[in-house]
């Protein structure tokens, strides 16, 4: 079964993209399926994050926030394999 991540982000966030396109090499190296969420279309989540976005989480664990870490995650994706 493969990982998912979900990523919250927004249609006029450049942090957004930029962290879903350098997600994207290291979620098809480990198998990941990435959600793209729009923060702003769930209250909740956006009451919960609006500042951070964007945000990866695995459920609810937050892996980072604003730019990819590529070292925390990798470390994160190679210990629950």
């Amino acid at each position: 079964m493969a990982t998912e991540l979900t990523l919250l982000s927004r249609n006029y966030c450049h942090l957004c993209h930029d962290m879903e396109v350098a997600l994207t090499p290291l979620a098809d190296e480990f198998g990941a399926l990435v959600t793209v969420v729009d923060v702003d279309a769930d209250p909740a989540l956006e009451a919960r994050y609006d500042e951070l976005v964007p945000v990866l989480l695995h459920g609810d664990t937050e892996l980072c926030h604003y730019f990819l870490d590529e070292a925390k995650t990798r470390e994160y994706l190679a210990g629950i394999r």
